[in-house]
């Protein structure tokens, strides 16, 4: 840990706080992941100058903070603060969020003149042309909407729900209820007197293919989906 220790920083009140992190793990903080602090820096020092090792003062820390526990200090200038990345890690954190958010539109996202899901390329491509600005510390899903909107300026494109219907027949029924429910939103459930399964879900209009194919493979090709609607 300690080769690729990176500074967290913080300043409120005319006050600088810093804290020396795991950046791993410290990204994984401010996402709202289950880390320890305790697991995430170094020492149980918070600094205000943490290359010169010069201390913050307990008084400052609980006038910013309301407390001058360093775990606790620690935490919220994770959470709050900036982290000190090197180019190489900052560029690594990106192209990851990049994909996050790219992976996470194909799912969600269609063509709203075709209805069809809209290929990962020609994401990135609007994405290059609408010189989308990503945030390297935000969560992807807390990012889609507006990117979207920005991406709606160089292609058609909408975030939508497909409200499907599935038909399963009996030899493979058994083994297909929970893979088919991992989808999305069960809306009807019917085991039908042939054996046969009948569902209708609610998914992410950009997996419309994705189900289709899970089908074909859990029936060997002889499953139905209906798109019933998207919107």
């Amino acid at each position: 840990m300690k080769e690729k220790l990176v500074i967290a920083r913080y300043e409120a009140k005319g006050h600088r706080f810093e804290v020396l992190v795991d950046p791993d793990l410290a990204l994984k903080i401010k996402e709202g992941k289950p880390v320890s602090i305790d697991e995430a820096i170094a020492g149980d020092f918070v600094y205000k100058d943490a290359r010169k090792g010069l201390k913050a003062s307990p008084e400052s820390m609980r006038e910013v903070f309301g407390t001058d526990d360093p775990r606790t200090v620690a935490l919220e200038i994770v959470k709050r603060g900036e982290l000190q990345l090197t180019t190489e890690q900052r560029r690594k954190l990106l192209e990851e969020k990049k994909a996050q958010i790219l992976n996470l539109i194909a799912r969600n996202a269609v063509d709203p003149k075709t209805k069809l899901p809209i290929p990962l390329k020609r994401l990135e491509l609007a994405m290059e042309q609408a010189r989308v600005t990503i945030d390297p510390y935000k969560p992807a899903e807390q990012q889609m909407e507006h990117i979207v909107s920005q991406l709606a300026k160089v292609i058609p494109i909408k975030v939508a729900k497909a409200y499907v219907a599935v038909r399963i027949p009996s030899e493979h029924a058994g083994k297909a209820l929970k893979p088919l429910q991992s989808f999305g939103v069960s809306k009807k459930v019917q085991w039908r007197e042939d054996g046969s399964l009948y569902m209708e879900l609610e998914i992410p209009a950009g997996l419309q293919q994705e189900l289709i194919d899970r089908v074909n493979a859990l029936t060997k090709g002889s499953g139905e989906v209906k798109i019933l609607s998207i919107g």
